[in-house]
């Protein structure tokens, strides 16, 4: 690759000789034409800002030596976006805007599975188009300073999911069983699976010239969003899956961290199913925090957390006195059990219950916000959290019952970049290595 930077050391050095400079300069003026216009080459001129991998040290992440906590958001919808001209620069604008608020890792979607603008179109079939999209995903948010957690598969049939894996291995004609479970335990599925996160994790980026497995700018893989698989209430089946799964992702990729993308219940076999649940079925999902989060090969766990889901007629003060009990309880786990990061990397209040009030919205986040920095702050085992979710203007399609454009409200948008700025402070030279936090944070004194 013939870099600009290149040719100009190449002038320079040619000036300072014995005047031969023009000829040298038209022939090599001609050589680096004839090498751009019809060599296979690609002239790159990505600016590609200096990051190192996030790694993990006991119960914390660590860039470069230091403490790494995460304030961060939820946007699925990137790659979708990014897919036609029209709505690409929403991705630019998002992420932009999460650089602006202080944010540091937003989780996504690195999937579409048979579904509209589908990034694996069958089996090992994909879009060319679509995977290009996910390109630009990853190199606009490294050009933003903003890392990704990337999700490789939907429990959900939203944008295809393991519903959509059961459909191609049944009407192939080889799938055991036309059960959505049977993604977990079909050979012929996890073959389709592993051939999915292999294709995805060596893919070279046609704008960075990175291959994903080997590009600092994503933060950390997760195997599923909220796996479940209620067919063995036992956990044994998605506890058999888990392990073979992370394995091989980890065979292919060794730099990057891995979660699992859990809920975070409790097992069956967890005494604090009784006390921290939040009712006897979530026990019977097929899911176990401790269990599955145990996993050497997993390397942080996730949790999720939706009161207005879970409790349908309590009233707000119930529900906040429950989410603090539910996240100081998994990061106590994380610290006791597990000895591994917590993030949660879900979290949102709906706008349809009754007499909804966007203070209780900032309530409830703010509740989460103060647990998470003072674990931070005492060097526990909260690492991070993640909103759900953020969209731009113009996305109502995209909307959900929690979804928010943040700063369409003061109030809000003060309080996601206090907690961003009192994140940051916990790191050392965060605020002044990050251009746009030192804005935002010094802007806040």
């Amino acid at each position: 690759m013939l870099h600009p930077m290149f040719i100009y050391s190449i002038k320079r050095r040619m000036f300072a000789g014995n005047g031969l400079f023009y000829p040298i300069v038209g022939f090599a003026s001609c050589v680096a034409f004839i090498y751009m216009s019809f060599g296979n080459f690609r002239f790159d001129i990505f600016h590609e800002p200096k990051l190192g991998f996030v790694e993990r040290n006991g119960t914390q992440f660590m860039v470069d030596g230091s403490p790494f906590y995460i304030s961060g958001w939820n946007s699925y919808w990137l790659m979708d976006q990014a897919v036609d001209e029209y709505s690409r620069p929403r991705v630019r604008a998002m992420l932009r805007a999460g650089a602006k608020m202080g944010l540091t890792v937003c989780r996504t979607w690195a999937f579409n599975d048979g579904a509209y603008n589908a990034l694996q179109i069958s089996p090992g079939q994909f879009n060319e188009q679509v995977f290009k999209s996910l390109d630009h995903v990853i190199a606009e948010a490294r050009q933003q300073g903003i890392r990704l957690l990337l999700s490789l598969v939907n429990n959900l049939q939203a944008y295809g999911g393991k519903t959509q894996y059961v459909k191609w291995a049944w009407e192939e004609g080889i799938g055991l069983s036309s059960s959505n479970d049977s993604f977990f335990f079909d050979p012929s599925i996890r073959r389709y699976f592993k051939n999915y996160v292999k294709t995805v994790l060596t893919r070279k980026n046609t704008i960075t010239g990175i291959e994903y497995r080997d590009d600092p700018t994503i933060f950390a893989w997760e195997l599923m969003n909220e796996p479940r698989c209620m067919s063995d209430a036992s956990g044994d089946t998605l506890q058999d899956w888990i392990e073979e799964m992370s394995a091989f992702v980890k065979s292919i990729d060794k730099k990057h961290l891995l979660t699992v993308g859990l809920e975070g219940f409790y097992g069956p076999k967890n005494p604090k199913r009784l006390t921290v649940n939040p009712g006897d079925w979530a026990a019977l999902l097929g899911s176990d925090y401790i269990r599955n989060s145990q996993i050497s090969t997993i390397d942080f766990a996730s949790v999720h957390i939706y009161p207005d889901h879970w409790f349908h007629d309590q009233e707000l003060e119930y529900k906040l006195r429950y989410v603090a009990k539910w996240v100081l309880s998994h990061i106590e786990d994380g610290e006791k059990e597990l000895k591994k990061p917590v993030t949660f990397t879900e979290f949102g209040l709906s706008n349809q219950n009754k007499d909804f009030q966007p203070s209780q919205r900032d309530m409830f986040y703010r509740t989460i916000f103060d647990i998470m920095y003072e674990s931070a702050r005492k060097g526990g085992a909260g690492a991070g959290s993640f909103v759900w979710q953020f969209l731009v203007g113009g996305m109502e399609e995209y909307n959900d019952e929690f979804g928010i454009v943040p700063w369409e409200r003061s109030a809000t948008y003060q309080l996601i970049t206090g907690h961003s700025c009192r994140v940051a402070a916990l790191q050392e030279g965060l605020i002044h290595r990050k251009g746009s936090l030192k804005e935002l944070c010094f802007q806040r004194r």
